[in-house]
């Protein structure tokens, strides 16, 4: 028997009939006359072979094969329901799934935040958090291993588009009893001869451009390159080196005790951006998120440059 043969109204009436015993009571319910009902359910009846009901002038009754059918018709519709209920879900960003990615910082501190803040009201949205190095946020976008990513400025190329969210001067974090800890504020010229531990490559070329122009002795070069931020912060909290790093680290800088200072002459920023992929069409939930970003994500810059100023 081809499935197309019968049509979810015919279920629907079938199903209202059944449970309200009465053609008029099933077509009020449905929004049809009695006389469409009464078509619906008896083409069901010629698709499926079999009565569906027994039906006089006085009463109607399901059949014995009627009551035997019912459960499978209803299961039907109640798998379409849901799927409907999906659908709308999906339609109005309430449900899917969010694949973000960030590198550590932001993925251990500001988007923990923004998902909790986004998903209190939509219990079937599920973001999930990629920690990625700045390197590879790029090309996980343009790949398809994540819907969304923020992180510091990188180039795009053609398949993905950067939106800005907010810029963080480049600052200095070293102990509280580090000799650079005693001035409010540092120039370049001041970290000549200051050992300096720079995290990931993608520090060490941010550190090593910023004086570019200037000198050969007044270049800012790290004496050590490690792998992780929270290393380069650790190894800085002994008091023995310092670190250059945005200064939205301090949500885990804080926790080594470290001071910051910024560092003038000029000042250094660093720009973080939302990355998304052009051509490719994201899911509601991924737009709707990354609208989320776009909005909470600069508040929350604002938020923690407030504090460090107090």
């Amino acid at each position: 028997m081809p499935l197309t043969r019968i049509t979810l109204r015919q279920l629907e009436a079938y199903a209202a009939v059944a449970e309200l015993l009465n053609f008029h009571a099933a077509a009020e319910r449905l929004g049809l006359t009695a006389q469409a009902v009464s078509q619906l359910v008896a083409e069901l009846e010629a698709v499926l072979g079999f009565r569906l009901f027994d039906r006089t002038t006085r009463r109607v009754a399901l059949s014995s094969a009627g009551r035997d059918y019912l459960a499978s018709a209803e299961t039907v519709l109640r798998h379409v329901r849901a799927a409907e209920s999906t659908a709308a879900d999906v339609r109005h960003r309430a449900a899917g799934v969010v694949r973000v990615g960030a590198p550590m910082v932001l993925a251990a501190s500001a988007l923990p935040e923004a998902v909790r803040a986004y998903v209190a009201g939509r219990p079937k949205v599920v973001v999930r958090i990629h920690d990625l190095p700045v390197e590879g946020l790029v090309e996980a976008v343009a790949s398809g291993d994540v819907d969304l990513a923020v992180g510091p400025d990188r180039p795009v190329g053609d398949q993905v588009q950067r939106l800005p969210l907010f810029d963080s001067p480049w600052v200095l974090w070293c102990a509280g009893d580090h000799p650079l800890a005693r001035r409010a504020r540092l120039h370049w010229h001041d970290l000549r001869d200051a050992a300096l531990v720079a995290a990931g490559r993608d520090h060490e070329r941010s550190v090593a451009m910023m004086r570019l122009g200037a000198p050969e002795d007044a270049r800012i070069v790290p004496v050590q390159v490690v792998e992780h931020i929270s290393t380069a912060l650790g190894i800085a909290a002994q008091g023995q080196a310092a670190t250059l790093a945005p200064a939205y680290v301090q949500v885990l800088a804080r926790h080594f005790g470290l001071v910051m200072r910024r560092v003038l002459g000029p000042e250094t920023v660093r720009s973080v951006g939302l990355y998304q992929a052009l051509g490719r069409q994201a899911s509601p939930a991924a737009l709707g998120f990354a609208e989320h970003l776009q909005a909470w994500l600069p508040q929350w810059h604002a938020g923690l440059e407030a504090a460090s100023d107090r």
